[in-house]
């Protein structure tokens, strides 16, 4: 099967006389034509491409796809055999008679992917990956207005061509899969900026009613005590006595973020505020993205049961989701979750294509799909108020400041926001704290994102590294992937570096006092120093 024109042409020339000699029909010994799939960009993108199989259906004579967007389109890719009638005679070779039906192409898919972008994801995870010495890892990359997909990349890769030896290995198969979709983990602390959106969300809503807000961003809250309804006492890395909004997020701090959840219930409701997470940010519902096999996620449901009989929803839920844990979300839906904050409140659809055309042999042109019109941008609802988003993003970028919890994700030279996550894995039915899905997701610039990228990094090494950290946590497995994948795609779309000034200390081109961010965050540092000096005299 497959020879090449080499192998075709020795055959032949030893063929020949062979028949003369022995008085055999010539024809007797033929080659067919066939097609099959080329990757010019080799393993590129090769869990989403996948492949067909080697071996055509019988019936039909049509390849079979292996999965990805062979499997999804199909019937548009696979086109209609042309006929054409043969007569064969043992005196005479092969003759070609006439056309009966003219082949049939099948459609072309243009993708939204810039393969530029997708190499670079795909080395730059690749890096990541060994180095925090990962299970695997997964970047998806997006346009925050237009949803469109310009990389989805992971590490180990898959080689379509070569898709026998990895169904037939166990171990391999499952790097076939698009993780960033099939895989629905606890997204942990990235969770914490919706929590902060969901309470902006209920200050306007009892405005509406009359009703003072529940969350001031400049509020001094005391987060010393981690004591929560129905569950063990919340507990962060370091003790904070006091915060606000702005040092709960930096800081990310599990307690803030439950002392504002437990208000949100105790005024609007756990109904209310699970209708949010469903409603406003498509939490527990699938992206529709052209792909087979995506999750859903898991987001659990008041009175609703789970298989063993036990209530998805009790006392300790709210503390739990404000924080990303008990609810399983892909990387994705995150994607799509941070596209909200870089895009000024619109919830987007994500995609893989732009458009698919068909050209019919008369030449006429059939549009299958067009994602490129403006009417498709128009069509996203707005889900938050520009101003709620405003001031989630201020929050955000002190995470990747110093003193914050993602500083290995600024990126040199240009501005962002992000947040980091490190969400506990399930092992045979219970948690395994040695088992972590890290990540972080943010976008750039942050005044007017050009992406949002996620990286996740599944089962990083459980191990502390010497004056930097704990490994399996996003900000030190995951954080510097995003700032090197970030940088690349920077640099190569041409975009100016808008924080000429944002470089480490000791860096020529540091400037403190005009660096973006820099002097919001002395300030901030300076309040929680002494709110949280004067409580430790006390």
């Amino acid at each position: 099967m497959w020879l090449d024109r080499d192998t075709r042409d020795t055959i032949t020339k030893w063929w020949f006389p062979y028949a003369k000699k022995h008085k055999i029909a010539r024809n007797a010994l033929f080659f067919v034509s066939d097609y099959q799939r080329s990757y010019p960009f080799g393993k590129l993108l090769g869990q989403v491409l996948h492949t067909v199989q080697n071996n055509k259906d019988e019936a039909s004579q049509q390849a079979v796809p292996t999965g990805g967007l062979e499997l999804r389109f199909h019937n548009l890719l696979k086109g209609k055999q042309g006929k054409r009638r043969l007569m064969r005679s043992p005196r005479n070779a092969i003759e070609t008679g006439e056309i009966i039906a003219l082949p049939e192409h099948g459609a072309d898919i243009y993708l939204t992917i810039n393969h530029y972008i997708q190499a670079i994801a795909e080395e730059e995870l690749a890096i990541g990956v060994k180095k925090c010495k990962a299970k695997s890892g997964w970047a998806v990359m997006m346009n925050p207005r237009t949803g469109e997909i310009l990389a989805m990349a992971q590490y180990p890769f898959f080689h379509p061509p070569e898709y026998q030896f990895y169904f037939n290995d166990p171990e391999m198969i499952e790097h076939t899969k698009v993780k960033a979709i099939t895989d629905a983990n606890e997204p942990g602390s990235v969770m914490k900026p919706i929590t902060l959106a969901v309470g902006l969300l209920a200050n306007e809503e009892r405005k509406k009613q009359g009703k003072p807000p529940i969350l001031d961003p400049e509020e001094k809250v005391a987060t010393a005590d981690g004591h929560c309804k129905g569950r063990k006492n919340l507990k962060d890395g370091v003790v904070h006595p006091f915060l606000n909004m702005y040092m709960g997020l930096q800081k990310s701090s599990n307690i803030y973020m439950a002392r504002l959840v437990e208000k949100i219930v105790e005024n609007m409701g756990n109904e209310w505020y699970r209708r949010i997470l469903e409603e406003v940010f498509a939490l527990g519902k699938k992206t529709g993205v052209e792909l087979p096999s995506e999750s859903a996620g898991v987001l659990p449901t008041p009175g609703k049961k789970h298989p063993n009989g036990t209530l998805e929803w009790s006392v300790p839920t709210p503390y739990s989701l404000a924080i990303g844990h008990n609810m399983q979300v892909t990387s994705l839906q995150i994607a799509r979750l941070y596209c909200i904050f870089a895009n000024g409140g619109y919830l987007v659809k994500p995609t893989l294509v732009r458009k698919i055309i068909k050209t019919h042999p008369d030449g006429k042109e059939e549009v299958f799909v067009d994602n490129t019109s403006p009417e498709r941008e128009k069509s996203f609802p707005r889900v938050l108020p520009a101003k709620n988003v405003e001031t989630v993003v201020k929050a955000m970028k002190f995470t990747t400041k110093p003193g914050g919890s993602a500083k290995r994700a600024d990126i040199w030279g240009y501005t962002e926001a992000g947040k980091t996550g490190t969400g506990v894995k399930i092992d045979k039915g219970i948690y395994n704290e040695r088992l972590n899905s890290s990540s972080f997701v943010g976008f750039a610039p942050a005044d007017d994102p050009v992406f949002v990228l996620v990286v996740t990094m599944d089962e990083p090494e459980y191990h502390f590294i010497p004056g930097i950290g704990k490994n399996h946590h996003g900000g030190v497995c995951a954080a510097p992937v995003f700032r090197e994948i970030g940088r690349r795609t920077l640099e190569y779309l041409g975009i100016t570096p808008d924080d000429p000034h944002g470089y480490p200390p000791g860096d020529p081109r540091y400037d403190p006092e005009k660096a973006d961010w820099i002097p919001e965050t002395r300030r901030l540092q300076e309040m929680y120093e002494k709110w949280n000096k004067s409580a430790e005299k006390i």
